[in-house]
């Protein structure tokens, strides 16, 4: 079967599956990693976005875990988006004074997890977020980080003592 500009009906169900099954882990890691709803939302439609390329083009080496694949993409992608200068950039809203009620449990817990891994380095936080958020083991997040074991237990070390400080654990 000769394959299309954009990929043959194959890979293009491949991919809506791959993106079914790994959106809500996708943006799980991504609002970790983001800490803000809409920029979570965009780092996982830019990382579909590039999964896609990869998947479709005419010419390449099929890739053997597409999932994996994605995941390393969203770490990558959002480490290399942090790297920009204007990646400290935060829309500007008119908040209201006074909060609403949340209906959902656990609420200071979360917003005491998100200050608190806002104020790591987003290697360090990109370490945590793997390491304990999404429970991978020392050598799974070293190849997705591209750093040794060593350097994963180092940063997670420290960055889990920074934490602490924060009184968080």
């Amino acid at each position: 079967m000769e394959r299309t500009k954009f990929g043959d009906a194959g890979t293009e169900r491949e991919f809506e599956e791959l993106a079914t099954a790994e959106a809500a882990g996708l943006y799980r890691s991504a609002w970790l990693l983001c800490g803000h709803r809409e920029q979570a939302e965009d780092l996982v439609q830019e990382t579909l976005a590039k999964v896609y390329d990869r998947m479709t083009r005419r010419f390449g080496t099929r890739i053997d875990n597409p999932a994996a694949y994605a995941h390393t993409t969203l770490v990558r992608t959002f480490l290399s988006a942090r790297r920009l200068r204007s990646s400290t950039e935060l829309p500007y809203a008119d908040l209201p004074d006074v909060a609403g009620p949340d209906p959902a449990g656990g609420v200071d817990l979360r917003l005491a997890l998100r200050e608190a891994l806002a104020d790591l380095s987003s290697l360090d936080r990109a370490v945590v977020v793997l390491r304990y958020l999404e429970d991978r083991p020392v050598d799974e997040a070293a190849g997705l980080l591209g750093l040794s074991p060593g350097a994963v237990r180092n940063r997670s070390m420290r960055a889990l003592a920074r934490m602490r400080e924060r009184s968080l654990l």
